[in-house]
């Protein structure tokens, strides 16, 4: 069966009440001015050099690099997530725009010579045993690409420094991924041994070998089923949620 190219990747928007690729949807999304309108559709579609060149030319302009992160550069990743969020594009498009918005905000932060202060610091780990990090990567990228500090400490990582990095960042978040079964263990000792120092930060746990049966098992642990839960998760901390209604908002059942 011969298929017209101009029907791939066409979706219904509901509320519009028309078809429309996720180019015109995004489109609809944008800011009007320049230059946020074309940084917005360089993020969107992952080009970074596009990114860049956009600022450069807002920089010449006279506008404040550090302000470009908070003005164009995030609301530009918004529009990635939230159609992410509608199942009207896929993870590896978001992977592509959290690399050409962070490309952008290495640049502002160049030339500016700061940093734009970070909405709250996160660890992320891959289980002590696994050496399987692609989970862990997209969940720091996205981690990013919302505006906070992550503090990576790779695959493979022992208890003890998993315990050592809490105690030394005192993140307000920690995450960890497994991708097989006779890992995912390790994320209990974790849990049980921060308890012990008396910390109770949210444990974000995913990954391929978890699921939530699993994780409602440990008291901090909070179920995370897709990599963009993480900085949902990061925001309803950042606004005051407690452990407790973590769980009950991403717990499906």
């Amino acid at each position: 069966m011969d298929l017209d190219p101009s029907k791939i990747l066409i979706r219904y928007n509901v509320q519009k009440e028309k078809a429309q690729t996720p180019e015109e949807m995004a489109a609809e999304k944008y800011p009007k001015a320049e230059p946020a309108k074309s940084i917005s559709k360089a993020i969107f579609e992952g080009e970074e050099d596009d990114v860049v060149e956009g600022l450069k030319k807002a920089v010449a302009s006279g506008a404040n690099a550090i302000k470009l992160i908070d003005d164009v550069l995030m609301p530009g990743m918004k529009i990635v997530t939230d159609l992410y969020d509608q199942g009207v594009i896929f993870l590896p498009n978001v992977m592509m725009s959290a690399d050409a918005m962070l490309a952008g905000i290495e640049f502002c932060k160049e030339k500016s010579g700061s940093a734009p202060t970070p909405k709250g610091k996160i660890v992320c780990h891959v289980a002590e045993g696994d050496v399987h990090d692609i989970g862990k990567t997209i969940v720091a990228a996205l981690l990013r690409a919302a505006g906070y500090e992550v503090v990576d400490l790779g695959r493979d990582v022992p208890v003890d420094e998993v315990i050592a990095a809490v105690k030394k960042e005192k993140p307000m978040m920690l995450t960890g991924t497994a991708l097989m079964t006779t890992t995912m263990y390790a994320f209990k000792e974790v849990n049980d041994r921060l308890l012990e120092a008396g910390i109770k930060v949210p444990f974000q746990c995913g990954g391929g070998a978890v699921n939530q049966d699993f994780v409602v098992t440990y008291e901090l642990g909070v179920y995370g089923e897709e990599a963009a839960n993480a900085p949902q998760m990061a925001d309803m901390i950042l606004a005051g949620k407690s452990l407790k209604q973590l769980k009950e908002h991403f717990h499906m059942h």
